[in-house]
């Protein structure tokens, strides 16, 4: 089968590898959709010296069942997603539900091979620790490879509390920076400011979330903008969705005393001191990190799916297997707003 597979060193070739086999416990499935992730587009443009080489990358797909292996109760034929950071079940994370926060945390296409290939062997650790959630009919397969990453932003969301009359500023307008942006409104959010530097995102971002402020964060006035938009009621919430260190530092001005903020979008490197403290100490506010999601937030970010709440199919642009480099591409031209492979 051919695979997207990283060599080390910002090399990537598509390669001829073996189809995998289930053993037991294991299943394989197909993969019908994979998405790229913001992680897997950093891998690709600066590599990732992290991870054991050579492997197959992609974390965020629609799955259909083709074999199981012995004492699994999947049925072959069925569609799948997987949240797809696997913890070990038996640390003080895991018992508490919070898996992605688990001491010997496994992921797909990390420690396990991943999904831009034709198949996938799935980890017994994934089918017994309940990772994998049916598909329902009425979901396209496109549609339920973007699943993933709703339930990254709900986990983010959990801890800020948005409610109704919160005014919320976003930085970036990628996919999941819309994404923040539309389970905000959902959440009786009343105004929601995206800030982002890119004509393009700024361009999309209105188009397709609707009910929303865009502000050009290159402005050296933006933030007087923002503050213009709000009055007196001010910020009360900063979602940082983009890897620049800047948005922390600035965010934080922006929130109100007592606010929330979410360092959602990881930061490349090791310079990452970017938060006055004493902002946060008088402020009393609150500054929380993300990382992945849980199985039940992948549940529920199925379920915003399934009851028409959130539409992501609008946010998709679809490339054959073969063009894998070109969704790359229109990713960091930003001529994609969410790129999926159909291998």
């Amino acid at each position: 089968m051919k695979a997207f597979v990283y060599n080390g060193d910002k090399n990537f070739a598509v390669t001829d590898v073996p189809v995998p086999k289930a053993g037991p416990g294991e299943a394989v499935a197909k993969i019908l959709c994979a998405s790229i992730c913001g992680t897997d587009l950093r891998t690709y443009r600066f590599g990732n010296a992290k991870l054991k080489t050579p492997i197959t990358i992609g974390h965020e797909a629609c799955y259909e069942i083709t074999e199981v292996g012995e004492g699994v109760d999947l049925t072959i034929g069925k569609r799948y997603i997987m949240a797809p950071a696997i913890g070990c079940g038996e640390c003080r994370s895991c018992k508490k539900g919070r898996t992605n926060m688990c001491d010997a945390l496994k992921s797909i296409g990390f420690e396990y091979p991943g999904t831009f290939a034709e198949y996938i062997r799935i980890p017994a650790e994934a089918i017994e620790r309940g990772h994998l959630i049916e598909v329902p009919d009425s979901v396209s397969d496109q549609t339920a490879s973007v699943v993933e990453p709703v339930a990254c932003a709900l986990n983010a969301q959990s801890y800020l509390k948005i409610e109704k009359g919160d005014n919320v500023v976003i930085y970036g307008a990628g996919y999941l920076g819309c994404i923040h942006a539309e389970l905000a409104l959902m959440q009786g959010a009343d105004k929601v400011i995206i800030a982002e530097i890119s004509d393009k995102r700024r361009e999309k971002a209105n188009a397709l979330v609707g009910s929303i402020e865009v502000v050009n964060s290159g402005e050296k006035d933006y933030m007087d903008h923002i503050k213009r938009i709000v009055g007196e009621a001010g910020i009360d919430v900063v979602i940082t969705a983009c890897p620049a260190g800047i948005t922390h530092r600035q965010g934080l001005e922006l929130l109100n005393k007592n606010g929330r903020m979410s360092l959602f979008g990881g930061l490349p490197g090791e310079n990452n001191y970017h938060l006055d403290s004493n902002l946060i100490h008088y402020k009393e506010a609150s500054v929380f990190g993300a990382h992945a999601s849980t199985v039940a937030q992948n549940r529920q970010a199925l379920e915003a799916v399934v009851s028409g709440k959130l539409d992501v199919q609008k946010y998709i642009t679809v490339f054959a297997f073969a063009d894998v480099e070109e969704a790359f591409a229109a990713l960091i031209d930003e001529t994609a707003e969410k790129a999926v492979i159909i291998p």
